[in-house]
């Protein structure tokens, strides 16, 4: 997965060069394997098959394909800082010089002259074209990537700040009716629920896919459920069975909330009776794992059910682009309960594959 923390400022106006990330294992075993794949093309489109020519072949391939990727990593700071199509040539051009360099060098050895004449310059020429071409469709494919990924960033970031800046209108009307009930009864919880209800909001206008220490997550969900357990009374019961997560553990903003908002929106308050909503959180494996279940009601309008999907749509996209596959959301109905389980990686923020 590409990491973009190493970017740099680029003039106003200007779209930046972005160099994927190859200097990590997956990307270079991508390397070595498409490297073979291009050499048993090239073995196979001409010339004498032989296992001494496939060795030397692939021996000259991964000196350029791995050198390369080295050099790419190590000016990914400086090319970063240059325009698109700057960047690129300069890109074109260190994998073109790497390509010749390797080439000289390894006629020289093999040939054991080290001058001009030794050099079959058609043949050089031959590599250089083969180089120049894969690298060139190499560059259009991570600028094509580069550009829907930059397109999928916007509109999901659209996304999220439209569920981060939406409060559900009721919600907010019965959290002013219960402050102004409790104003002349009983002005310190009044208060309470207005520093709740200001931590809600000041959440909800955060910046989109920010991270926050899961503490603070657990602190919002719970001054969130103080809130409803006014309105909702007796009716809401809550089994909280959670394990004390250290301050390096980071989750993305208003994750939990809206899960359980949404067992308390679809679970409870439709049950005259009421019931309970268990929450669990544990680690396992470098991996925390959350899981929240409320009862079903008999019967769950169609509208309800939509808007409950909606909001697991929109937490989903979001660690998804945070995560990526290691991440995972999943609802599941069992014996007149809804489970929605949340799992995702310590740590491992900020790469995108």
């Amino acid at each position: 997965m590409a990491d973009y923390s190493n970017q740099t400022a680029t003039p106003a106006g200007a779209r930046p060069f972005i160099v994927p990330e190859l200097c990590n294992v997956a990307a270079i075993s991508l390397l070595v394997l498409f490297g073979e794949l291009l050499v048993l093309v090239l073995l196979f489109a001409g010339g004498e098959i032989s296992w001494v020519r496939l060795a030397l072949m692939s021996l000259f391939v991964q000196w350029v394909a791995l050198t390369s990727a080295g050099l790419l990593c190590a000016t990914r700071r400086w090319l970063s800082q240059l325009g698109l199509a700057t960047g690129a040539l300069a890109a074109f051009a260190l994998v073109i010089i790497v390509t010749l360099s390797v080439g000289i060098a390894s006629t020289w050895l093999l040939t054991g002259a080290a001058s001009a004449a030794s050099i079959d310059w058609q043949t050089m020429a031959g590599q250089l074209v083969i180089a120049g071409i894969i690298t060139a469709l190499t560059l259009r494919y991570f600028y094509v990537q580069q550009q829907l990924r930059a397109q999928e960033q916007s509109e999901l970031e659209s996304r999220i700040q439209a569920l981060q800046s939406r409060i559900r209108p009721h919600f907010l009307f019965n959290s002013m009716n219960i402050i102004a009930s409790l104003i002349a009864t009983d002005p310190d919880t009044a208060e309470s629920v207005v520093e709740d209800l200001s931590e809600l909001f000041r959440a909800s206008l955060n910046d989109a896919g920010n991270q926050v220490p899961l503490a603070d997550e657990l602190d919002l969900c719970e001054r969130y459920v103080r809130i409803e357990a006014l309105r909702l009374g007796d009716r809401l019961k809550l089994d909280w069975q959670v394990d004390s997560p250290a301050s390096s553990v980071k989750i993305p903003l208003l994750t939990l909330q809206p899960l359980l908002e949404n067992a308390i929106y679809h679970g409870i308050q439709p049950l005259p009776e009421g019931g309970t909503i268990r929450i669990r959180l544990w680690f396992d494996e470098e991996r925390v794992n959350v899981e929240i279940d409320n009862p079903v009601p008999p019967e769950t309008s169609r509208s309800q059910s939509q808007g409950n999907q909606m909001a697991l749509n929109n937490i989903r996209s979001r660690l998804n682009v945070l995560y990526g596959p290691r991440a995972e959301l999943t609802t599941a109905q069992s014996e007149g309960r809804y489970i929605t389980t949340l799992s995702y990686p310590i740590g491992q923020v900020g790469e995108l594959e």
